[in-house]
Order: C-alpha cells, then sequence, then structure tokens
C-alpha cells in the first residue's frame, strides 16, 4: 500500500497540504486524512487534491503531529511558493486568495486581465500547470 505524499506550503496565517497521489490511496488512508483534517477545523478539497487548517504552524510542528498520529506518509515541504498568499483586489472573488480561485477563472484572467496582478496570476496558473 503506497504512502501519502504530503506536500506542505507555509503560508501568513495557515498552511496548505498537497497531496499528489491522492488517487494511488486506500479509502482507508483517505478517511484517516480526512478525519485529521475534520479535527483541526480544516477544509480538504477533492478538486486539487489538498487540504488547508487555519493554524499557524511550521513544516517541524506539522511532520511531528503526523508522526505523533500514526499516519502512513512521507512528508516534504514546499519552499517555492512559501510567500504570503496574495488576494484578489477585483471582481467577483474580490478578497479570496489567489491559491483558493478556480481554474476556469485564471484562465480567464489569462486572456482578459492585463493589471498590476497579473504576475501573481501568471506565476499561479504556472504552479498549477494549466
Amino acid at each position: 500500500m503506497p504512502k501519502a505524499h504530503l506536500v506542505f506550503t507555509k503560508y501568513a496565517n495557515s498552511y496548505r497540504v498537497d497531496i499528489p497521489n491522492l488517487e494511488e490511496l486506500s479509502v482507508e488512508q483517505i478517511k484517516e486524512l480526512q478525519e485529521f483534517v475534520l479535527i483541526r477545523h480544516g477544509m480538504f478539497d477533492f478538486n486539487t487534491y489538498s487540504f488547508k487548517i487555519q493554524k499557524n504552524i511550521e513544516f517541524e510542528e506539522f511532520v511531528k503531529l503526523v508522526t505523533e498520529l500514526n499516519i502512513e506518509c512521507e512528508c516534504g515541504e514546499n519552499i517555492q511558493y512559501a510567500q504570503p498568499a496574495s488576494r484578489i483586489s477585483f471582481g467577483q472573488y474580490k478578497g479570496m486568495f489567489v491559491s483558493d480561485l478556480p481554474d476556469s477563472y485564471l484562465l480567464w484572467i489569462k486572456s482578459n486581465y492585463h493589471g498590476e496582478q497579473k504576475d501573481i496570476f501568471l506565476k499561479e496558473i504556472k504552479k498549477r500547470n494549466l
């Protein structure tokens, strides 16, 4: 049975954990991860294979936590995108974190938006391989 690959990204007031191999995990493993997130009042997103928990925690603390809970996983840290999250300053998603925008909206922005946040959106599009 494969172990979950958890890729930790730290933001200003929260963190996000991507699970790139989610489809390879068993139902029991996924339920275990869901319970971990639910207990911590987080949000599990099956569309992006990730979860977020609104708590300021460091990577080492996260690894220690999943280890103490005997969650079978391999943990990695995403340094490249560990900068403070940017929020969109216009439109129907105004105030949302750029990292939380739907793919379809980012693709629309790519073709239609020419403002000062364009570079931020292009980085997010590249990160998602859109």
